[in-house]
């Protein structure tokens, strides 16, 4: 009983094809964890000045990107990433640290933007730059198409940005792989 050539040649497809099917749906990153903004960096005293009063600051810039005028914090951060350019984003508690509005969610809506170049140039690539507005706890739900699609990730960092003015409020951490993803 020989099989049709159809049946062969359909076969033979999709064993050929199933592969790229399947790195379009591995992640290329995940990130668990989240880091919040610090906008300040460091600053410089002059010697002998009292009380110390730091009369250059260094802003807290990643990767070309600056940080908001105000400390933010957020309880947890879930990201993945695929080759195909989407990129899914949960995050929970980002709220204001400081300021006259501490503990709210400053009405923000945020995008999501990974960089995956170590050094300069890079390369944003964002998700729908309107972004998504936060929950009053500050939770949000990102998902969508990042664009440019990456192809590869040697260096990544995932950034939420402010959609008002492209300020980062929060950082990923890259997930090593063996963590629990």
């Amino acid at each position: 009983m020989s099989i049709p050539r159809k049946m062969l040649a359909g076969a033979l497809f999709l064993a050929t094809a199933c592969p790229f099917w399947a790195a379009a749906a591995d992640p290329l990153v995940r990130f668990k964890g989240g880091i919040a903004v610090v906008p300040v960096s460091s600053g410089v005293v002059p010697a002998g000045q009292q009380p110390p009063t730091a009369e250059t600051v260094n802003r807290n810039f990643v990767r070309g990107i600056q940080p908001p005028g105000q400390v933010w914090v957020i309880s947890d951060l879930r990201a993945v990433v695929r080759a195909d350019g989407s990129i899914q984003v949960r995050g929970r508690g980002l709220l204001l640290a400081g300021g006259n509005a501490i503990g709210s969610n400053a009405n923000a809506s945020v995008f999501a933007t990974l960089i995956c170049e170590a050094a300069a140039p890079f390369t944003y690539r964002n998700t729908t730059l309107t972004g998504v507005p936060l929950e009053p706890n500050g939770d949000f739900r990102v998902e969508d198409r990042l664009d440019p699609a990456p192809l590869n990730c040697p260096s990544p960092v995932l950034l939420v940005r402010s959609a008002a003015n492209g300020a980062w409020f929060a950082a990923g951490i890259p997930s090593r792989g063996g963590d629990d993803d």
